[in-house]
This record gives structure tokens, C-alpha cells and sequence, in this order.
């Protein structure tokens, strides 16, 4: 019978307690948010949200086509110029999400010949741009510049090392100044994806390139989304601009895609401008997650100590971490819940994300209800 072996993998997902269901969720959920990535509180903010319907009335509800035909409007270049001028980079590309944004920066970078370094943690985007990628991928130990060190002696032709700069699971930063200088040190460049960064680290969000001095550099190329800090939709790719532009002719998500639609790129443009006057809340993001780690500790729970907006919590088991999370649901607070395959190490765990715009009562309530909950 044709997929009949998907009834035998539904089977072992369903007895390991790692069947994933999709939870619509509606526009006035009474939920206490601390799962998804909105870290700035914007994606409901008044002018984020106009941003975009302002963008739709002017052009329309789609792209229309990818983006070397149709698919780019004046809006796509303004905000690739002020990410680009905001984060510290000669040159940016817009794409239509962040996925395909670390797809075309790995595959566009790693061409047949070359080697490609990957850190053990990195996220599963970057991780297939790797696979799809014609370069050999040698996958090292997490976070450690000398295992990239290692890795590069055994190359001679073009590399490159790609990694997380927030791993996406415990929220712990990678060593970018350690591993620039272990890439330098054999030519190789260094592709970081600083989707869990941008808007939380850096001088007033600037992402944690800057933090580290590696904005600007000619050997440095950084990925970045736009549905996280700045609450829209996307992704783009910033580097120096003879990167961009082997990308616009040779990275296959952004030939053969449709363009970002111009309601995303509205709401993020204006999400960007609005964290440059409002800096500050770059630093409140990491004071909750601060805060949120603290009381959780204090409360017994095994939690790792985040160094942007990203809380992680240990659960027993696949199957204590789900209904871990389906409590703090019926108890009115939505937490992510992460499981094997999802994490690298088969640890899960409950996944918290900080936001800028918690208050402390609800900070307070959060922790508690992790508590009460506990399996």
C-alpha cells in the first residue's frame, strides 16, 4: 500500500510520546504567553501593526513573484538598507523566511571543494543548508573554537565555520570572537545565524556580531529573522556586499522564491525604527530572562542560566516535559516544550522565552505555575 510505512512511524512517534499536534490559536488567546519568540513585545505593537497594513494597502497582499522578477518593491530595499545599517553590515538580503535565508547563506557559501564546519548545536536550518550544501560537512563539538581549529587544519581549499550565535534550545551564546579568530587563522569565513540575538544583544539590540566587534568585518556573514525581536515575518542575510551579491545569483531560495510579502516587510521596517528610539528594551528582554532563571532556580528547578532571552527548564522524561507543558496550559500559561529529535543532547525540556513587556506579576506567576505543575 502506497505510505503505508507511515502508519508504523505514526506507531513509534506515539509510543515514544513524540507525537506533535498542530494548536490553532485565536487572535484574544487568555494565555500568558512565554512560548513563542515575540522577545520585544511587537508583534502586536500599534505601529508594527500598521506598518503592515499600510505596506498591503500600497502593495498589495503578496509579492507577486520572486524577486528578481516581480517580487521586490522599493520597501524590500529600504529595509535591507536600514538592517543593514542598524546591525553594522555593508549590505543585506531580504528573504522569505529565516529557514531559507540559512539556507542560501550555507549552500551559497559552501560550494564543491570546500569544507564546512558545524557547530553540534546548531539549528536544523542551518544544519540542512549544510547537507544541501556541495561542500564535505564536518560537524564538531558545541561552542568550542578549538574543535573548529581542529576541523579547519584538516582542509586546505575554501571553508568555512557556521554556527548559532543563541543556540535556539538552551539559549546559550556561541564563543564569536573565539571562533573568528580560529577561522582567520586559516582563511576561512564565519557564518553565524543571530536569529535568537538581533533585538536582544548588543548595543540596543544591534544582535551579538556587534557585541563581539565582528559587525562590519569582511570575512563575517550573519543571518537573521525577522519574526522573533521584531514581531513580522522573514528573514535576511548581512555581509559585505560582494557576498550579497554572489547571493542574489547563486543562492537557489532567493532565485526561486517568492519574495517576502510586503505586509512583513512593512511590519519589520517598522519594528526596526521603532527599536532604534526605544533601545532600552533590548535590555529589559534580557533583565526578564534574568529574572525568570533566578526565581526559577530558587524554586528548585534545574534551569540554564541564558545568556539572551531564552530560559530552559529540564523535564524527566519526553513524555513529563509534554504533560509538563499541558498543565502550565491548563493552568493559563503557554511554555514550548522541546523533545528528542528536536534537541541534540535527548534531553527535553520546557522551553521559556523572555519578553520585554512582562510585567513582574507576570514573571511571578509564570514561576509559579511551573511549580505547581512540576511532574
Amino acid at each position: 500500500m502506497a505510505f503505508g510505512w507511515i502508519d508504523e512511524q505514526a506507531e513509534l512517534r506515539r509510543r515514544a510520546g513524540l507525537v506533535r499536534t498542530l494548536r490553532p490559536r485565536p487572535a484574544d488567546s487568555p494565555l500568558l504567553d512565554l512560548a513563542g519568540n515575540d522577545y520585544l513585545g511587537l508583534a502586536h505593537h500599534p505601529e508594527v501593526t500598521e506598518g503592515a497594513a499600510r505596506a498591503a494597502r500600497t502593495w498589495g497582499g503578496g509579492a507577486t513573484g520572486s524577486r528578481l522578477v516581480t517580487g521586490t518593491t522599493e520597501l524590500h530595499g529600504e529595509l535591507e538598507r536600514e538592517l543593514a545599517d542598524f546591525c553594522g553590515f555593508e549590505a543585506a538580503l531580504v528573504f522569505s523566511s529565516g529557514y531559507a535565508a540559512n539556507l542560501a547563506a550555507v549552500t551559497a557559501l559552501g560550494p564543491h571543494g570546500s569544507l564546512i564546519v558545524s557547530d553540534a548545536g546548531n539549528h536544523a536550518s542551518l544544519i540542512d543548508g549544510c547537507r544541501l550544501a556541495r561542500g564535505t560537512t564536518q560537524v564538531v563539538a558545541h561552542a568550542e573554537p578549538d574543535a573548529v581549529r581542529k576541523a579547519l587544519r584538516t582542509h586546505d581549499g575554501p571553508a568555512v565555520a557556521v554556527s548559532d550565535t543563541v543556540f535556539s534550545v538552551d539559549g546559550d551564546a556561541a564563543p564569536l570572537a573565539g571562533l573568528a579568530e580560529a577561522c582567520r587563522e586559516h582563511g576561512a569565513g564565519l557564518v553565524v545565524d543571530d536569529a535568537h540575538g538581533l533585538g536582544v544583544l548588543g548595543d540596543g539590540g544591534r544582535g551579538a556580531p556587534h557585541a563581539a566587534g565582528l559587525a562590519g568585518a569582511d570575512d563575517v556573514v550573519v543571518t537573521v529573522t525577522l519574526s522573533k525581536s521584531l514581531g513580522s515575518q522573514g528573514g535576511a542575510v548581512l555581509g559585505p556586499a560582494r557576498v550579497i551579491d554572489h547571493l542574489v545569483n547563486a543562492a537557489r531560495t532567493f532565485i526561486f522564491d517568492t519574495g517576502l510579502a510586503p505586509a512583513a516587510a512593512g511590519a519589520a521596517l517598522a519594528a526596526l525604527r521603532l527599536l532604534r528610539r526605544e533601545p532600552e528594551r533590548a535590555a529589559r528582554a534580557r533583565a526578564v530572562a534574568s529574572e525568570l532563571h533566578a526565581r526559577l532556580t530558587a524554586a528548585g528547578h534545574q534551569a540554564v542560566r541564558p545568556d539572551a532571552a531564552v530560559v530552559s527548564v529540564r523535564a524527566p522524561s519526553p513524555e513529563g516535559a509534554l504533560r509538563w507543558a499541558a498543565d502550565c496550559r491548563a493552568a493559563g500559561l503557554a511554555v514550548g516544550c522541546f523533545r528528542p529529535p528536536s534537541v541534540p543532547d535527548g534531553i527535553s525540556r520546557l522551553r521559556l522565552t523572555a519578553r520585554a513587556d512582562l510585567t513582574g506579576g507576570q514573571i511571578e506567576r509564570a514561576v509559579r505555575v511551573i511549580g505547581e505543575t512540576r511532574p
